[in-house]
């Protein structure tokens, strides 16, 4: 008669499986905080639609388009990305009030009374074939652009950094400084991809 095997209880096995898993899913980090911080704004109410009057000035707007070759082209003008923020800037503050960039509209603001603030929007829309990476790099530029503003603001007028200011006069920064940007749906400009 041939020699018994002996059993092995494998019951326990499962639980122990099972602890292993919460143990992994338990301690393990994930990063949830990457992507592009941006809140949109809140839907227009019908009788609120924009009119005739109301229409968006051409010199308001800093248009930036990307093609699926990842090139720049602001302003109907080739451009590298590494110019994109300084570019951006300029066209947002218009120190000189150049007839061809944004206009401005007197708006009370605390801590600042009757101030000019800038009717500047930035249009960027990419391509079908535009890379992931040079489209967040665009995206980064231009809130950069914004930041520096901010930041030099509040240094000015505040001596302090735009971040170490307290809510009410960080509010009256961004009053000054909104940050507007446009995204429009990508188009399939060069084909391809």
């Amino acid at each position: 008669m041939p020699k018994k095997l002996p059993e092995y209880n494998a019951s326990s096995l499962a639980d122990i499986a099972f602890m292993l898993l919460i143990f992994f899913l338990v301690t393990t980090t994930m990063d949830s905080d990457r992507g592009i911080s941006r809140m949109l704004p809140p839907p227009v109410p019908p009788d609120q639609k924009q009119n005739d009057d109301q229409k968006i000035k051409e010199r308001n707007v800093f248009v930036v388009l990307i093609n699926k070759n990842d090139q720049l082209l602001v302003e109907n003008k080739p451009m590298d990305i590494s110019n994109l923020k300084e570019a951006a800037k300029e066209f947002i503050e218009n120190p000189s009030h150049k007839d061809n960039l944004p206009e401005f509209k007197e708006v009370e603001v605390p801590f600042f009374g009757l101030y000019p603030v800038s009717k500047q929007i930035i249009s960027l829309q990419n391509d079908r074939g535009t890379s992931y990476g040079i489209y967040i790099q665009a995206q980064n530029e231009l809130a950069a652009a914004y930041n520096e503003l901010r930041n030099e603001l509040a240094l000015r007028k505040f001596g302090k950094r735009f971040d170490e200011l307290d809510e009410d006069h960080q509010k009256a920064v961004k009053k000054i400084y909104p940050q507007r940007i446009s995204e429009a749906e990508p188009k399939n400009y060069g084909g391809g991809k």
